[in-house]
């Protein structure tokens, strides 16, 4: 769909710790969701959750179903390890119905998904999940590489994270990558880069909102991305990012940055968790759940609600930001 968007002129990228000028008029493709007649928007955000049911899967779709029915939600956000271990094969890979469309069963689920790739979806055929073919097999699936979902006062921003990892390029270990449309790794890195930036640049939108798959803070098992933490996050800060939302460590978290307003949340606890590692960080840790489950989010012009339920479908943490204070309590 093409963006009513002016296209910029010259776009600032954020290069290492060099700032860079480059002409383009490329741009993420935007698709619109505009909010209810009153004003608000309520989504689900699980992650790292296709194992065909198994690991809690299942459990923690029938919450999600539960607690999407009782907030009446627009959409669902997927943070990406869409499908373990190593993604689809190709269209026709039965684990798409088995991992998806077989478990995501309930009414309150049949909305729009919006999805993004994982590493381990670029272990199999990521060129597959991004078919129109699947839309044809379940119309709730959309998954692109990068795009932007705008809800009118709020706009989410889907990264591409997995090719910024260097060590998935340099070390894969048994592991093969699915690098079609995206290699050479730099040139590519910079082009989401350039995209983004146009993107932010030009939003209008209360809430900025950007979902990739990785974390850019984390006290779990991965840690901090640190190729996204050079390239992504001072781009973040730059255009007033509000929420950052990742899967990537199989957990449910939230980390407050300590030098701008982002709220970074892992909403990786779709399946297989339980990982028992726990690593301090610098930046100011406000909840940590080392299991499944998965986060709803809120949203009017004015206020935001974050909520993490756990495999049961309890309540965890409750989080709410007022933009109009511009406090968070």
């Amino acid at each position: 769909m093409a963006s009513p968007w002016p296209i910029s002129l010259f776009l600032i990228l954020f290069w290492g710790s060099t700032i860079l000028f480059l002409s383009s008029s490329a741009e993420l493709q935007r698709f619109p969701h505009p909010a209810k007649s009153d004003g608000s928007l309520s989504i689900l955000a699980v992650g790292d959750w296709g194992r065909r049911g198994t690991y809690n899967q299942t459990q923690v779709a029938y919450q999600m179903g539960r607690i999407g029915e009782e907030l009446d939600i627009d959409f669902v956000i997927s943070v990406g390890d869409n499908f373990y271990e190593s993604g689809l094969t190709g269209v026709n890979d039965i684990a798409f119905i088995e991992s998806f469309t077989n478990i995501y069963t309930a009414k309150s689920l049949q909305k729009q998904w919006y999805s993004v790739l994982g590493n381990h979806d670029y272990r199999g055929n990521a060129v597959a999940q991004l078919d129109p073919v699947l839309q044809i097999l379940d119309s709730r699936w959309l998954c692109m590489r990068s795009f932007m979902v705008d809800a009118e006062f709020a706009q989410f921003f889907f990264v591409d994270t997995t090719p910024f990892v260097e060590k998935y390029w340099t070390h894969p270990k048994d592991n093969h990558y699915d690098w079609r449309e995206v290699a050479p790794r730099e040139e590519y890195i910079k082009g989401v880069l350039k995209d983004l930036n146009s993107a932010l640049r030009e939003s209008l939108a209360t809430w900025k909102i950007v979902i990739g798959h990785h974390t850019i803070r984390s006290v779990s098992e991965h840690g901090d991305t640190i190729e996204l933490v050079k390239l992504l996050l001072p781009m973040l800060k730059a255009y007033g990012v509000d929420l950052y939302i990742n899967g990537h460590d199989h957990c449910l978290e939230h980390i407050s940055s300590t030098d701008s307003p982002i709220q970074f949340l892992t909403s990786g606890g779709g399946s297989k968790a339980w990982r028992g590692i726990f690593t301090p960080t610098t930046e100011k840790l406000q909840f940590f759940h080392d299991g499944q489950g998965f986060i709803s989010l809120r949203l009017t012009k004015t206020d935001a609600e974050i909520v993490f339920y756990d495999v049961f479908g309890r309540l965890l943490q409750r989080w709410n930001m007022n933009k109009l204070l511009h406090t968070f309590m």
